[in-house]
């Protein structure tokens, strides 16, 4: 891959910035962390501007209403829209950094007509409800069973961790249509309408303060088969797109955003003191901080080359568990330094003083998720040791 820019490219860059510009501004601010509602609506209606403007799904086919850009104008598209502080995709992230994509890649033609335009015109919020509490990381260990009846599925069981749940349209729901068959061989992957009878949602508070995260308990829910996505019983095919995607590429918008937030914590260092000098004047911070700024720019690099690769293959590779795995462990340490940073300000999870307090609090509790969401740093290490390195399995 050719990582610098075309001339193409480039003019693509200053016509985005130039609507950014005018765009964000109008937007208007956005609503409380914990008002979903208002979020909700805030972000679909960000979702419907990229759309009419013609940004959404940057390299989605142009006959589900995507631009059909090429993935290196995506990539741009992240640096802007991070650089002029847009709304971030939020509530929408689901439906279009995983299950638009699994759609493009795995879905019927039906699917695809009937639920793309719909993402990106900002009319659907999908959710995904892969975890459940006796699975853990073993993601093929779930339990939550489907059998057929007719031309529905019958659906029982638990979910967990599952983001926007109580506000979402749609699921991306794995299921076991097979008790027995091995455990990797008796899964499919569900569209499911989160309106259905019979789903139940508890909302799980979070250290951040808010309840993003859900349990969902299944009591015989009806969904239409036609909502299959691939084979029956070969959900694990599918889900494997779905998870490469969101280790991959979904992640280009947080890592662009890390090097924002590294350059908010040098200039902190500059105002805060420590022993009568600024922390700044710390070379065991500043060398901190390199290093840092060091692996940024190679996990952007990286990030690049998934990128070439998904270009090529028409998905991300099996490298978007590093990125993954270096982008949880990057983060981790931002927001350590941040809140060391802040010192005790930091318990007030809020800005003081005109000090970015707010914003070192969010990353080191968001940190601690970030080590498990789309997959543990372990099961990571082991996806890059068995499957890229090809040492024995555990």
């Amino acid at each position: 891959m050719d990582l610098r820019y075309s001339e193409s490219e480039q003019k693509f860059r200053r016509e985005l910035r130039t609507w950014l510009a005018a765009a964000v501004p109008a937007h208007g601010a956005g609503p409380p962390f914990d008002d979903l509602p208002a979020r909700r609506d805030y972000d679909l209606r960000w979702q419907r501007k990229l759309y009419d403007a013609g940004y959404a799904g940057m390299n989605w086919p142009r006959e589900y209403g995507g631009r059909g850009a090429t993935l290196v104008e995506q990539l741009i598209y992240h640096e802007e829209t991070v650089r002029a502080r847009a709304p971030f995709t939020g509530i929408t992230f689901v439906g279009l950094l995983h299950g638009g994509p699994t759609l493009i890649v795995a879905g019927s033609e039906l699917q695809k007509k009937r639920h793309l335009p719909a993402i990106l015109r900002g009319e659907e919020v999908w959710c995904q409800c892969f975890s459940e509490p006796s699975a853990g990381s073993d993601l093929a260990g779930l339990r939550t069973r489907a059998v057929r009846q007719g031309d529905h599925y019958v659906v029982n069981g638990q979910k967990i961790w599952t983001s926007w749940a109580d506000i979402a349209d749609y699921g991306e729901l794995l299921v076991r249509t097979d008790p027995n068959a091995p455990k990797h061989k008796g899964i499919s992957w569900l569209i499911l309408p989160m309106k259905s009878p019979g789903i139940e949602i508890r909302p799980l508070r979070t250290l951040h303060g808010g309840a993003e995260f859900n349990q969902v308990f299944f009591e015989d829910v009806r969904v239409p088969v036609e909502n299959l996505v691939g084979a029956e019983n070969g959900g694990w095919k599918v889900t494997n797109v779905t998870l490469r995607f969101e280790r991959g590429t979904a992640f280009a918008s947080q890592i662009f955003n890390m090097g924002e937030t590294m350059a908010v914590l040098a200039a902190l260092a500059r105002r805060v003191t420590r022993h009568d000098a600024a922390a700044w004047e710390d070379r065991g911070l500043r060398r901190e901080l390199g290093h840092l700024r060091a692996e940024l720019d190679a996990l952007w690099a990286l990030l690049k080359y998934s990128i070439a690769e998904a270009e090529r293959t028409g998905m991300p590779g099996l490298g978007g568990s590093a990125i993954k795995l270096v982008y949880s462990e990057v983060f981790a340490r931002l927001g350590q330094i941040g809140m060391r940073l802040v010192a005790r300000a930091g318990l007030s999870r809020e800005d003081l003083a005109g000090l970015p307090v707010g914003r070192m609090a969010f990353a080191e509790l968001g940190s601690l998720s970030s080590s498990i969401a789309a997959g543990s740093s372990q099961i990571q290490r082991n996806i890059i040791a068995e499957r890229i390195l090809g040492l024995p399995k555990e």
